[in-house]
């Protein structure tokens, strides 16, 4: 997963860009906001109905402050992820060429030196929502937190000798000492019984994208040749297989996660081209592999349901993949979820008006096909469907409105309305799939 654009791409993205921009690439939008009309069905309400689970959207930067955004999530979702302000580069204070200085810190009875760690941005948005929960208690919203452990969107610096990158990668006995530290103190800040956020929270993306799309095997630091260890965040190569060389380091992030999570916060692997039969053959070996070593907190490790990223396009994976896929990581840890939701355009798609209305139709069909393949596998046993998360709200604030070459994203700089609502903040057809 990536960064959104108002708040995902970056390198999987580097830094958010501005909501204004993002609205200036898309023809479909208009200044005015406007209320979603009172009689329209919620979709929180329509997806509870027929799949027994909660839905949500992502949000970042300066979107929860948009009054439009805000009414569509507030009436229509249950649960929000943060598009970017729970990503290790975030909670480092977006200081990523450099450490931002360092304190100590007790892990084991043992006193070691860690990164100082800024939850400000992330609890700017939680707070807003902890307020509106308070005063819509029959109306509340959970919080996914996303990501723990991810090769992009970590510093580099994170991975070497007294956090400079131009020293030595440190060894896997001292990276294994700085990934239970960053669990426990994620985990702790946000769901520890003291944590005001403590109930806010439903689940945790421990790992995300650890598998090659190019081999189907583990991610490693060599999956794109062209880039450079060095830089200050990877989009593709992973420094995380580089100190450990091995898939180490995932079975680990479980671990520490079982550990310090309560029992009540869901743990996930999520990655996208998830319906790639190499890769999905890939995502099942790694998910039996944690399965392996599940056990108590603090002996063993956990893992509640899979994260289907769900990076789609009209003309692309078969809709028939997609329940395919559903199946096979089922059968392997029951539980599934689509955790990012969205509808690349067809190549038919100029960004004219013209050309609009016949995508918004294509795109509506795709994903009703897709909504059905979810329906289906839940009803026939082979899945439990406990999540469906739209990445983003309005068009215009769609990673896609950027260029990337970032899995999933928008490799063509093609226009793209990949939603469920328009710059209008207006409901589109696709909308109408799952809002009944």
């Amino acid at each position: 997963m990536m960064v959104m654009a108002a708040g995902s791409v970056g390198m999987a993205a580097t830094k958010p860009a501005a909501a204004k921009s993002a609205a200036e690439k898309s023809t479909a939008t208009k200044p005015a906001a406007e209320k979603p009309a009172a009689d329209q069905p919620a979709l929180r309400d329509s997806v509870e109905a027929a799949l027994g689970c909660r839905v949500g959207c992502a949000i970042t930067g300066k979107e929860p402050w948009d009054e439009g955004v805000w009414d569509i999530v507030t009436t229509h979702f249950n649960a929000v992820t943060l598009g970017n302000e729970l990503k290790p580069d975030a909670l480092f204070g977006y200081s990523v060429s450099h450490c931002p200085g360092t304190e100590q810190a007790e892990l084991d009875g043992e006193t070691i030196t860690v990164p100082k760690m800024n939850f400000s941005l992330a609890e700017k948005i939680l707070d807003k929502i902890l307020a509106w929960n308070e005063e819509h208690p029959d109306r509340t919203i959970q919080v996914r937190g996303h990501v723990l452990v991810w090769h992009s969107q970590t510093p580099e610096w994170f991975f070497h000798e007294d956090y400079i990158k131009s020293k030595p990668y440190v060894t896997p006995e001292e990276m294994n000492r700085r990934l239970e530290w960053y669990i426990r103190t994620v985990l702790t800040h946000f769901t520890a019984e003291d944590s005001k956020y403590k109930d806010l929270f439903y689940g945790w993306d421990v790992v995300n994208e650890a598998v090659s799309d190019a081999t189907g095997s583990y991610r490693t630091d060599k999956e794109k040749p062209s880039e450079s260890l060095s830089e200050d965040r990877h989009g593709s190569n992973s420094s995380w297989w580089h100190v450990y060389g091995s898939e180490e380091y995932i079975i680990n992030a479980f671990l520490y996660a079982n550990k310090y999570a309560p029992a009540s916060l869901e743990l996930y692997y999520n990655d996208y081209n998830e319906c790639d039969v190499k890769k999905r053959n890939g995502i099942l070996k790694l998910l039996g592999a944690i399965k392996e070593k599940e056990g108590a907190p603090g002996k063993g490790t956990r893992i509640d349901a899979m994260g289907m990223q769900g990076h789609y396009g009209v003309n692309s994976p078969n809709t028939t993949a997609v329940g395919a896929s559903v199946r096979a990581y089922g059968e392997v840890v029951g539980n599934v979820q689509i955790t990012e939701w969205d509808m690349s355009a067809s190549d038919a798609y100029d960004g004219s008006e013209e050309s609009l209305l016949e995508e918004y139709e294509r795109q509506r069909k795709i994903y009703n096909l897709e909504y059905y393949e979810l329906k289906a596998a839940q009803k026939a046993g082979y899945a439990n469907i406990t999540g469906i998360t739209f990445w983003g709200t309005i068009d215009p604030y769609s990673w896609l409105q950027s260029r990337s070459n970032i899995g999933g994203g928008n490799r063509t700089g093609l226009a793209q309305c990949p939603l469920l609502f328009d710059g209008n903040y207006e409901p589109k057809p696709a909308f109408y799939v799952f809002a009944r």
